[in-house]
């Protein structure tokens, strides 16, 4: 653990110290902003390698836009836009996050010209057959857990999340691993009923990208199977000022390129 510290976190230490303990719910909300809300809105370019149990690599690469509702970390909007293999070229995915209710998400699907509402029940399965789910990419609630502060450390807090509804996820419990200084989470271990660890997220990477700490490279290993999945992430831009109406089912269709250059 100490070596995956001081690997993504030494482009990080100007940053002058570290936060003070204080209450979970803060540092879990503080952590939810840094990963997710950073700026108003934001764009990057995703390369995702994909590598089975059996050592077979396959690629995809997207566009990522987000846009977030005028009340802070509140409501939000996900499109991504899919450039390759040929696949799954002009797919599009799209997620508009609700504070009271079950996100709302939809897949368009270029072949079949279908567009497809992803039920709550499909958010923790395969996004486009990588190791992330549909609920890694944008997000989880976190009223959705009961938080715990389990250990802290000088640069470290270690958060044990526990689901309200257990019916709706495959987990027990996870466990977060949060940079003070910055508030993002640097390692998340998911956990089964028996106890065991059988996923894993690493941020593999972090830089500062218009005044904000970001990750821009991040693995998500089945500790099962073996296999794993990284995204790297390129050209990543905040405030870039993306109008709203881009992020409607018009545009699953018809993508907005002006914005997916």
């Amino acid at each position: 653990m100490k070596k995956l510290f001081a690997t993504l976190v030494f482009p990080l230490i100007l940053f002058a110290g570290a936060a003070q303990a204080q209450d979970v719910m803060e540092v879990v909300k503080k952590a939810n902003h840094t990963s997710y809300y950073q700026g108003n809105d934001g764009r990057a370019m995703v390369d995702m390698e994909i590598l089975d149990d059996q050592g077979r690599s396959r690629s995809r690469q997207f566009v990522i836009l987000r846009r977030d509702d005028e009340e802070a970390d509140t409501g939000q909007k996900f499109y991504v836009y899919f450039n390759k293999p040929a696949d799954v070229k002009k797919m599009a995915f799209m997620v508009w996050k609700n504070v009271d209710r079950d996100d709302d998400r939809w897949l368009y699907l270029p072949a079949l010209d279908l567009v497809k509402r992803i039920a709550a029940s499909d958010e923790r399965t395969s996004f486009v057959g990588s190791h992330f789910f549909y609920e890694d990419v944008s997000g989880r609630g976190i009223e959705e857990d009961t938080h715990e502060l389990v250990e802290e450390t000088d640069e470290l807090y270690k958060i044990k999340s526990v689901p309200k509804d257990t019916g709706k996820v495959e987990f027990a419990y996870y466990v977060n691993w949060i940079h003070k200084a910055t508030f993002l989470p640097i390692k998340t271990e998911y956990y089964d009923e028996n106890g065991r660890n059988y996923r894993t997220y690493t941020a593999l990477k972090v830089e500062m990208v218009d005044g904000h700490p970001t990750v821009t490279a991040s693995q998500m290993s089945d500790n099962v199977s073996g296999g794993k999945t990284t995204m790297s992430y390129s050209e990543v831009k905040y405030d870039v000022d993306l109008p709203e109406d881009i992020f409607t089912e018009r545009y699953l269709r018809k993508a907005p390129r002006k914005y997916l250059k």
